[in-house]
């Protein structure tokens, strides 16, 4: 039985920073200190301006003393430890959950007591009891919900959930599936002049998104049906992208190898995966390619020859949230649904791996 998709919600923190104060931030932690060379400085700059990211979100900021200013205390000159940072994430990660959750439930028109299965993704915090606790309780969910945790897989684990659901809804016909992803990645910002992880500061920023779904069909909308997900573990690229828990934060590791990684496996895997569910690259209406970076999203246009205004949402996402690990597919998916694009819609994310999930949606 196909996945039906009732519902999509997204959230943001209240506060955001332009890519200028970013830099701000980013060269305070690069040189906590104080003090960096000219060329660091244009280092950073050039970076953050590369990025594709125009603006982001934070749970860490503030409003400032001066004309709305965004400020953030969290990181100074002592690097937070890893607790500190998994106790933000507690005290952050529900309310932003929730407000995601309410608005997919109410575009789907589905009282939360309606919800039997519960899938929770994150890969930016650790906390027992969950958000999920949090979601039952101020829905409010059935104390029954089966309650299932995707953790720690990257910008793809909103993908993974999907699939997952999918099995519940093949299992159990009746199945209501609520899954919500949380991510603040600017919990993680990582202390120093590292590259990659100079380049992960400039490109991740938090937000939470949710859908539901059901085994139930109703009058056809875009993408309202989950057909086929797919998955390749892109061969000896073991080191090209990691994500690993440090004494000060998860640090990213994103080689500078992963476009041409992209480029040389994913054209002939796809096209033999897509054959397979009788479709084509030529056939794919529309395209939710996760934004890892400017340069994933272009090596993912070169190497299957799309046009640039196929992948132009993505593109926009990036640009007005930043990279917000796997909450991301969601938002393109609503800009996706918002405009009426054309489907079948693949949607597409990368981790680490290197690994690539795919989703097909009619």
């Amino acid at each position: 039985m196909a996945l039906t998709l009732r519902g999509l919600g997204t959230a943001l923190p209240l506060h955001r920073l332009n890519q200028d104060e970013a830099c701000l931030v980013a060269r305070a932690v690069a040189t906590p200190e104080g003090s960096s060379s000219p060329g660091q400085q244009r280092l950073l700059e050039t970076i953050h301006r590369r990025s594709g990211v125009a603006t982001r979100h934070s749970v860490l900021l503030e409003p400032g003393e001066h004309g709305g200013a965004n400020r953030q205390s969290f990181f100074g000159p002592s690097n937070p430890s890893t607790g500190a940072r998994m106790r933000r994430y507690g005290s952050e990660c529900g309310a932003l959950a929730l407000e995601a959750a309410r608005r997919c439930l109410e575009q789907a028109e589905l009282p939360g007591a309606r919800i039997t299965h519960l899938i929770t993704v994150s890969c930016t915090g650790f906390q027992a009891p969950g958000f999920d606790f949090g979601l039952m309780r101020d829905l409010p969910l059935g104390g029954e919900v089966a309650r299932t945790h995707v953790g720690f897989m990257g910008c793809h684990g909103t993908l993974n959930a999907l699939r997952v659901a999918a099995g519940f809804i093949g299992a159990d016909p009746q199945a209501c599936v609520l899954i919500c992803s949380v991510e603040l990645c600017s919990l993680h910002l990582q202390y120093g002049w590292h590259p990659e992880r100079i380049v992960a500061n400039a490109l991740f920023a938090d937000g939470a998104a949710a859908l539901v779904a059901t085994g139930w069909t109703e009058a056809p909308a875009p993408f309202q049906q989950h057909i086929a997900s797919g998955s390749l573990l892109i061969p000896d690229s073991q080191e090209a992208m990691s994500w690993s828990i440090e004494d000060h934060g998860f640090a990213m590791t994103l080689s500078a190898k992963v476009p041409a990684l992209i480029a040389a496996h994913l054209r002939p895997w796809l096209q033999d995966w897509l054959a397979r569910q009788g479709q084509s690259l030529e056939t794919i209406g529309s395209w939710a390619v996760h934004p890892g970076g400017p340069r994933i999203l272009s090596a993912v246009m070169e190497a299957l020859d799309l046009a640039p205004e196929l992948i132009e949402p993505s593109r926009a996402v990036l640009k007005s949230c930043g990279n917000m690990s796997s909450a991301t597919i969601l938002f393109i998916l609503e800009r996706l649904r918002q405009a009426q694009a054309p489907g079948p819609c693949l949607a597409m994310a990368f981790g680490p791996g290197l690994s690539v999930e795919v989703a097909l949606l009619s």
